[in-house]
């Protein structure tokens, strides 16, 4: 069975699945370092004390609130992506949210959409995102999430794709056009890998969806703010205390919001109802102002310092 993601002409993996959720892989091209293309792994061998269930009760715990990072992987280039998420570690921040850049990223607006194209044109695919990831992992524990869409992980194969990701260093997935209802293999095969399946909540699911949705997740439950999709506001919504309470009626989970925060002002604002604050396409918007200067690294790293001094103080 061959698998073949982003380019055409790219071979990813050769492989078959075997009973005990055993993933026989090899190389179509020798690539030693490639974790996608690897000795045989076995999901159950890979469990770890996940980095986003030990951060989260490490803050629950401590009275503190969660500050979480988005950033388009490859944008401008992977060593960038990089050199940022250090950057972002040693800036305050608790869970770092990576978007594999895909051609059609129908959740998310004009700035993240932008930041997946330079990403694509950087030449950013998932193998060479998870290589990076790996190398993040040597100096850095900083809890990663993959921010995808599911045609991504179906081109390669559930199984292959995440026992790769967990052998890289990742700790969750965040799959936007998968809902719970069709997650079933999906949910299992991340279990057994050690990592979280986490799910979204908009402002429009109703009460017995929700109950439904964070009753299957794992890790945190994103809480999306605003309808529509990714992109920058200038106020939370007004609604945000009332559907959080709504939540956490159905789940003891963490709750990170989401979608739209943009300043140092809101994030605390936000941080003040919720476990968690995301921002995005704000810290997306500084990295495309800066990509292409020297200082992008201290100039972004900066900027999310602020946000996360923030939220921190709540």
């Amino acid at each position: 069975m061959n698998y073949k993601i982003l380019s055409p002409n790219r071979p990813f993996m050769q492989g078959e699945l075997e009973a005990g959720r055993r993933v026989r892989t090899r190389a179509a091209r020798a690539t030693p370092h490639n974790p996608l293309e690897t000795l045989p792994l076995k999901l159950e061998t890979l469990q770890h004390m996940n980095r986003i269930v030990e951060t989260f009760a490490r803050l629950r715990q401590a009275g503190k609130k969660a500050f979480v990072v988005y950033a388009g992987a490859g944008d401008p280039n992977l060593a960038a992506t990089r050199e940022l998420a250090l950057a972002f570690d040693k800036a305050g921040v608790d869970v770092l949210e990576l978007g594999v850049p895909f051609s059609d990223p129908l959740a998310d607006g004009l700035v993240n959409q932008l930041a997946a194209q330079r990403g694509l044109e950087s030449g950013t695919t998932p193998p060479k995102l998870l290589e990076t990831i790996a190398a993040i992992r040597q100096q850095s524990r900083i809890p990663i999430v993959l921010y995808i869409y599911f045609n991504l992980i179906h081109k390669v194969g559930l199984e292959p794709f995440i026992a790769a990701a967990a052998q890289a260093g990742v700790d969750g997935l965040l799959v936007l056009d998968l809902p719970p209802e069709e997650s079933d293999n999906y949910e299992a095969l991340m279990k057994a890998a050690g990592l979280c399946h986490i799910y979204l909540v908009a402002p429009t699911t109703p009460e017995d969806r929700m109950a439904l949705i964070v009753k299957r997740g794992s890790g945190f439950i994103y809480y999306i703010s605003r309808e529509g999709v990714t992109g920058m506001q200038t106020s939370i919504a007004s609604n945000l205390a009332s559907q959080i309470a709504k939540i956490r009626v159905h789940t003891n989970l963490p709750i990170a919001v989401g979608f739209g925060i943009s300043n140092p002002a809101q994030a605390k604002a936000v941080a003040a109802e919720a476990d968690g604050c995301v921002v995005g396409s704000a810290i997306v918007n500084q990295i495309a102002e800066h990509g292409k200067s020297p200082d992008l690294v201290a100039k972004v790293g900066a900027f999310v310092k602020s946000l996360g001094d923030a939220v921190k103080t709540i």
